[in-house]
């Protein structure tokens, strides 16, 4: 009998997850849409092969191997593909390997960055040479975060907000906010690599094959640091990880990054890429938590804490992230 898999309902892409029998034993079955009810509207499915949410662009990242191969170089491995197929409606199913192992919200810091390195390491070898292919993203970061639905005239004095954030963030956040063009140009003019645009614990799984890295539909030319920062940043803000390891995660991400870069970057360059990029990636989020928050009574998605807990919970990250386009 099939299950049902937790996965993400706003991305209009993703038509389901499940697990299903398979052979002797179990598969995982998920369906690529380009149409369907009941996503966001920033999220809409693209027929652009260069948009950032291109419907298709899974689906040929394991058909053609590309993924597989994508960081191969530092270890990092994938779901094998089992089976693939168009589906009468129009969209095309993917029969993906249930890999078995630990799961990355179980890592441990030294594991997350040692995954970082891994990452590095896959991509030191294509900075400055990024796959020139059509259906990679052109520039992920630019065209998902100024997707994000923020209205012109947002209240910054939600009581939520209030309660949990000091006057001082609130003012940086809003100077966040205010920069992200600014952030997004400095991001751009770091050195290009090849990102998968979507590294956090849900998608990562240590396997007898080393760490294996899930859910390629964002991959495409980014920055340096991209990928790292968002390791550091994502394994924390919907609340599954003691936020009190923050600070030991972020350095032991961005020294695994810095090894994995070495080839290409400095130290202090590394470390510089992941402060850029991570401000850049993360200047809309308090916005939009404060445009839901008046709109709604607690917040959806994979953080099912209420709002003044959530609020209070991401606190250290957006501390972070002001610190880091402040530093810049």
């Amino acid at each position: 009998m099939a299950e049902q898999l937790v996965h993400s309902t706003a991305n209009e892409v993703t038509g389901g997850v499940w697990r299903i029998p398979w052979d002797d034993g179990t598969a995982i079955r998920k369906l690529v849409v380009p149409r369907r009810d009941g996503a966001a509207a920033h999220l809409a499915a693209s027929d652009d092969p260069g948009h950032f949410n291109y419907w298709r662009r899974e689906p040929l990242a394991y058909e053609t191997g590309f993924a597989a191969s994508a960081f191969a170089a530092g270890g990092i491995a994938v779901p094998e593909l089992l089976s693939i197929g168009a589906l009468d409606d129009g969209g095309i199913e993917m029969v993906l390997e249930d890999v078995g192992g630990t799961a990355g919200m179980s890592f441990g810091t030294d594991e997350l960055g040692e995954c970082a390195y891994q990452i590095g390491v896959g991509q030191s070898g294509r900075t400055g040479n990024p796959p020139p292919l059509a259906w990679l993203a052109r520039d992920f970061l630019r065209d998902y975060t100024l997707a994000q639905p923020v209205p012109d005239d947002l209240r910054w004095d939600h009581p939520a907000a209030r309660a949990a954030w000091s006057p001082s963030l609130r003012a940086g956040l809003r100077r966040l906010w205010e920069r992200r063009h600014e952030l997004l140009e400095a991001s751009a003019a770091l050195p290009r690599t090849l990102c998968h645009h979507d590294v956090w614990p849900m998608n990562l799984i240590r396997s007898g094959r080393g760490v294996v890295l899930l859910d390629w539909a964002y991959a495409g030319a980014g920055a340096v640091g991209e990928d790292a920062a968002n390791l550091a940043l994502d394994t924390f803000w919907d609340g599954y990880v003691d936020v009190t390891r923050l600070p030991a995660v972020v350095e032991a991400v961005t020294s695994g990054y810095a090894r994995g870069m070495a080839p290409v970057l400095s130290p202090d360059e590394a470390r510089r890429a992941i402060m850029v990029t991570g401000a850049a990636k993360y200047f809309w989020l308090a916005p939009r938590m404060l445009s839901m928050a008046w709109d709604a009574p607690r917040g959806r998605g994979y953080d099912t804490r209420d709002w003044q807990s959530m609020f209070a919970g991401r606190a250290p990250m957006f501390q972070l992230v002001v610190d880091w386009s402040e530093a810049i």
